[in-house]
């Protein structure tokens, strides 16, 4: 048996009621393939199968991969389930999803969070949708709450929202895991995902946009117009942005605007 001990950055979830939401918030049904990425002891893979036409869970932890094999005979027997043991950062969808889209539903390690929307938003062969079971403060940041009136973006935010639209489900406290974390959680869902803004009729280059992010962003006490090193502000007027403006003040449609014009 595994003891309850922090394996490669993982804190496993104990609550089935928990793990019920996430498989609601992602709408798991009788034709859809799930990838779970880190399914710990399994207590979320157990709830998928239930649902999912087949479940793909990557693990990276050579002890974990055991122990789920022999938890999971059946469902490995019968194709249910596929248990992969390697690094999800590294995963191709192309050569396991051979049919239909997919879902992302997963109760991640919370330090490869970004890394990971990263990888799969920007793959090709992109998530139907994602729900992941993430810390507290970055789902806030990814979602981008306004704080005294004003919006709060971030890279990872409008890195998200240029792919899709995402959604805080429910705050998650820490006594829920095993072990205990030292903050709480979240669970996300970032629905609607696709790559219209940068394949359809009006186009962007998805290099330039966020090398234009990055550089808006560059020094966050800075205003956007000097980040950007722009001599004519026209462009902020064009795209109704104020003058004073920070790079976190902008929406994800601003940028798409800015590189435009």
């Amino acid at each position: 048996m595994i003891k309850a001990k922090k394996r490669l950055g993982q804190n496993f979830l104990t609550s089935k009621s928990i793990v019920s939401l996430i498989v609601r918030s992602a709408e798991v049904g009788i034709m859809d393939t799930v990838l779970e990425i880190g399914p710990g002891k399994g207590i979320l893979t157990e709830e998928l199968l239930k649902y999912a036409d087949k479940v793909i869970a990557v693990e990276k932890d050579n002890e974990l991969i055991d122990f789920l094999k022999d938890k999971f005979k059946k469902e490995i027997a019968n194709k249910k389930l596929e248990l992969i043991y390697g690094d999800a950062l590294e995963f191709d969808p192309n050569l396991y999803i051979t049919k239909g889209s997919y879902k992302i539903v997963a109760n991640i390690p919370y330090y490869i969070t970004s890394r990971l929307l990263k990888t799969f938003l920007e793959l090709r062969t992109q998530p139907e949708k994602i729900v992941l079971l993430i810390q507290k403060e970055v789902a806030d940041r990814i979602t981008a709450k306004e704080h005294k009136g004003q919006r709060k973006e971030s890279i990872l935010s409008i890195s998200v929202k240029a792919y899709g639209t995402p959604k805080l489900i429910k705050k998650i406290p820490a006594m829920f895991f095993n072990p205990k974390p030292k903050v709480d959680s979240a669970v996300i869902l970032i629905n609607g995902i696709s790559k219209k803004n940068f394949l359809g009729r009006e186009k962007t280059d998805e290099k330039k946009f966020f090398e234009l992010v990055k550089k808006g962003f560059s020094s966050k006490r800075k205003l956007l117009k000097n980040n950007l090193g722009l001599k004519d502000t026209g462009c902020l007027s064009k795209c109704k942005i104020p003058i004073n403006s920070r790079a976190e003040n902008l929406s994800t449609e601003d940028w798409f605007c800015l590189l435009k014009n």
